[in-house]
């Protein structure tokens, strides 16, 4: 029994490898874990600051928006913002390619509505635009809580191939 084992082990040790009973899991170190969730904190403070953002800039456009001069500058202040949006949240998900898509299939259904609605109905550009801000606050806030629960289960779970 003795010269059956022996070869395997003589094998194993050739090829530079460990017996898969030595295989060790990796986990984390505090350190990686703290700066991990201090930057999904910091992502989300700067995605809710682009919203705000938006909300103001879309609010004075509407309140602007009372000549057809006007409804053009709305559209246009309008597509800007969504894709200054598009932009940070794409920057914000680089890891979550799926739902980077679902926000930007969402996005310009939402930009052409808005687009759509103000250029056919220029006396309801002003709700037209509330519609699109509260639109855009949810798909962002949607966005944010589906990244960090992905990073927080990345953190907390990493891959098993992952170098940490």
């Amino acid at each position: 029994m003795w010269s059956i084992d022996r070869p395997l082990v003589v094998l194993r040790s050739s090829l530079g490898r460990r017996p898969s009973s030595s295989v060790v899991v990796r986990h984390p170190s505090w350190v990686v874990v703290v700066v991990r969730v201090i930057v999904v904190v910091v992502l989300e403070v700067v995605v809710e600051v682009v919203v705000v953002v938006v909300v103001v800039v879309e609010v004075v456009a509407a309140a602007a928006a009372t000549t057809t001069t006007s409804v053009v500058v709305v559209v246009v202040v309008v597509v800007v913002v969504v894709v200054v949006i598009v932009v940070v949240v794409v920057v914000v998900l680089v890891e979550v390619v799926v739902v980077v898509v679902l926000v930007v299939v969402v996005v310009v259904v939402v930009v052409v509505v808005v687009v759509v609605v103000a250029v056919a109905v220029a006396v309801a550009v002003a709700v037209a635009v509330a519609v699109a801000v509260a639109v855009l606050i949810i798909v962002v806030v949607v966005v944010v809580v589906v990244e960090e629960v992905l990073v927080v289960d990345s953190i907390l779970f990493p891959p098993y191939n992952s170098r940490l």
